[in-house]
């Protein structure tokens, strides 16, 4: 099995577009592949989907403990033919001084060579100092080799090429040539999920493919070895109890909801849940014989017009709440159940549970790692007093709240993150929460065991 980190000297050096060029190089040998992202990070994870054919799974210091990275790792890793994990900003950043949480432990940890990228942009004979100080500041580290990235022509290349091998011993495995289609293309993934723009995600990873087949040494990158690969010491193979058996769980997913952890689907399906997807764009009413509604992330203010246009089912998510279904609402779904939406001076309605306004802003509104303490109040914890977890989750938001009143509850308080007004988070209305907050299921959250459990004594209490 070929094992590799892609990781870059510094954000915005084109390595989350060549991780989807080379898992759709990869894919295209016939070769089974895994990919995972390091980070709290729903949009790369969807086009590394689409590139490799396969879910990519999220890896995470802040949010999760160091056993259940490497079971995650282990358990989706196994028997595949080639695995890709990408970092997120440069090699040795992270939160912490001592670099505990950064890519290079990352990679250490899960005993996998490094494949440094490097934005070679105005640069020639510096890159030798560059790639030595990264190999010194982490002597630790295994690097399989470097990719130069926005190389101007052939003749800066020739001049890299030579610094390179007479001043360092890493090996080039490809030169990625400047190019405005990609330099686009690149702007374009980091702004737009996959699933906004459906039709055209093929032609875009096809194009990134074919750059990477064409200056990359493909066969030499899936040949890599990664013989200290870390195993998990036991995976987690203990059956789990079906809690969620018949139980049925409408999910939003769209153009405009589409940020969901794949960890997270798979335990509810693990649990016995039947997750049920509809559109908040096409269809006029909410799934039959539902049990609860899961209103992910994503950018409902890019979908505006269908959304107010679709109001039989902003009719009935409306009369859903108030008639007590189970609902949990993230971000995205927390706008998409307020009163309206005020965009280029336009106003937009939508769900009207929840009484506020959404306004939009240039400069995100709430950004980065979160941590919450569980209110009592809060409906999946409140028959269990003294046993109100703290939870470690995420944000980020161009939205805000304006005009918000009528809230008796909130969920959480916000030990560190923004949230609804920068002290709460998590609106409740009967059944309803809906929260900026992102909620992870991980071995320190275990958000959508306690939803399901929700879900299911609500069913049991309709019965009686």
């Amino acid at each position: 099995m070929a094992s590799f980190y892609i990781s870059a000297a510094h954000k915005s050096s084109g390595k989350t577009t060549l991780s989807i060029g080379l898992s759709a190089a990869i894919r295209q040998r016939g070769l089974s592949l895994q990919t995972f992202k390091k980070g709290p990070d729903y949009i790369d994870p969807m086009w590394l989907k689409e590139a490799s054919g396969a879910p990519c799974y999220n890896l995470d210091f802040f949010t999760s403990g160091r056993d259940y990275i490497l079971d995650c790792f282990t358990r989706y890793a196994q028997d595949q033919d080639v695995v890709l994990v990408e970092g997120n900003m440069g090699l040795y950043d992270g939160i912490s001084l001592d670099g505990s949480d950064s890519n290079a432990a990352m990679a250490q940890m899960l005993g996998l060579p490094v494949l440094l990228v490097v934005d070679c942009s105005g640069t020639s004979r510096g890159i030798a100092p560059l790639l030595n100080g990264y190999r010194e500041f982490g002597p630790e580290l295994e690097f399989a080799g470097v990719i130069l990235n926005k190389v101007a022509g052939e003749r800066h290349q020739g001049k890299l090429q030579n610094v390179i091998e007479a001043y360092t011993d890493f090996e080039i495995l490809g030169a990625m040539p400047r190019n405005q289609d990609i330099s686009m293309t690149e702007r374009h993934l980091g702004l737009i999920p996959r699933n906004e723009i459906a039709e055209q995600s093929a032609d875009v990873i096809e194009l990134l493919a074919q750059q990477v087949n064409e200056h990359i040494d493909v066969e030499r990158i899936i040949a890599i070895d990664a013989p200290n690969q870390a195993r998990a010491a036991e995976l987690s193979g203990q059956p789990i109890p079906a809690t969620g058996s018949g139980l049925r769980i409408a999910l939003a997913m769209d153009e405009a909801f589409g940020f969901y952890y794949p960890g997270d689907l798979d335990r509810f399906r693990a649990l016995g849940v039947e997750l049920v997807p509809f559109s908040t764009l096409q269809d006029p009413e909410l799934p039959l014989d539902i049990d609860g509604l899961f209103i992910g992330g994503g950018f409902p203010e890019t979908h505006l017009p269908e959304l107010s246009a679709n109001a039989s089912l902003r009719d009935q998510v409306r009369q859903a709440i108030d008639q007590g279904l189970p609902v949990y609402a993230e971000c995205g779904g927390l706008m998409y159940l307020c009163q309206d939406l005020i965009l280029e001076q336009q106003h937009h309605p939508l769900c009207d549970v929840i009484p506020a306004r959404v306004e939009m802003h240039n400069k995100p509104q709430g950004r980065g790692y979160v941590e919450l303490e569980v209110a009592s109040s809060h409906p999946w914890y409140r028959d269990r007093p003294g046993q109100l977890p703290s939870l470690k989750a995420h944000e980020f938001h161009h939205s805000a709240l304006s005009g918000l009143t009528q809230v008796n509850d909130y969920a959480y308080s916000i030990r560190r993150g923004t949230g609804i007004d920068g002290v709460n988070d998590g609106i409740i209305i009967n059944n309803l929460v809906a929260s900026y907050t992102h909620l992870r299921q991980t071995d320190q959250c275990f958000w959508v065991d306690d939803f399901v459990s929700f879900v299911k004594t609500c069913k049991s209490q309709r019965k009686l």
